[in-house]
């Protein structure tokens, strides 16, 4: 009996740790927490009304993703990412995804393709919503899965990786123009091309929407700062 008591106590423990690495993933895409800052966990569990231990799990969670990194006795940076990485992680993630995309459109069956639908029009639904967590969860996922599709997981594992450092700051100020929404659209557009079963407009496709994305981030950097969460240290 006392085994079951403590195991539920783990698990209120990571529900609260994961609802803070919510809280904090939703302030990086706000740019709420600026890049290149440090906070540390008390001043962020200040803000978040919660103790330091499960901020400081869920900042650890977020290291491992490459959204932030420790420094010793002080707390969190922000990653830094610059318009050159920017650069480099869509070169690489179109040399990866372009081409895949359009093996996977002569390769693929109909069913495995429809079975991404869903996914697709989340990502539609969410940019209709303003739900910019579930926007960039839906996109994930939709994207991985359809490189699946390929059979590579390697593959699959490298894209995620470059998909988490070259995640989209100021993404509110875009959902506030209502500029998320064409993106979003190309998603069930390169699903239905791939679905024709041509392969050279599928990796057209998937060439434009990465453009599309990077053109984004561009115009997200450019506009000005919103106000952020307090930077705390000790």
């Amino acid at each position: 009996m006392g085994e079951l008591k403590h195991r539920s106590l783990i698990t209120a423990q990571e529900r609260l740790r994961d609802q803070v690495a919510h809280q904090l993933r939703a302030a990086l895409i706000a740019g709420e927490l600026r890049p290149g800052s440090v906070y540390s966990a008390p001043g962020l569990a200040a803000d978040f009304g919660v103790s330091a231990t499960p901020v400081r799990e869920a900042m650890l969670d977020l290291a491992r993703e490459g959204l932030v990194e420790p420094v010793r006795n002080k707390g969190f940076r922000i990653t830094e990412v610059s318009e050159r990485d920017l650069d480099q992680y869509t070169e690489i993630r179109a040399l990866i995804e372009v081409p895949v995309i359009g093996r996977v459109t002569r390769t693929a069956g109909r069913e495995q393709l429809e079975a991404l639908r869903p996914a697709a029009l989340e990502i539609v639904a969410a940019a209709r919503a303003h739900d910019l967590i579930g926007y960039l969860e839906a996109d994930r996922r939709f994207h991985l899965a359809l490189l699946g599709l390929s059979g590579n997981d390697r593959l699959v594992e490298t894209v995620g990786e470059l998909r988490k450092r070259s995640r989209l700051y100021g993404l509110t100020r875009l959902d506030e123009r209502d500029q998320l929404l064409p993106s979003a659209e190309e998603h069930v557009e390169l699903l239905d091309v791939m679905l024709t079963g041509d392969a050279e407009a599928a990796e057209a496709c998937m060439a434009r929407h990465l453009g599309h994305v990077r053109s984004l981030w561009a115009q997200a950097g450019a506009e000005p700062p919103v106000p952020e969460l307090r930077e705390r240290q000790g």
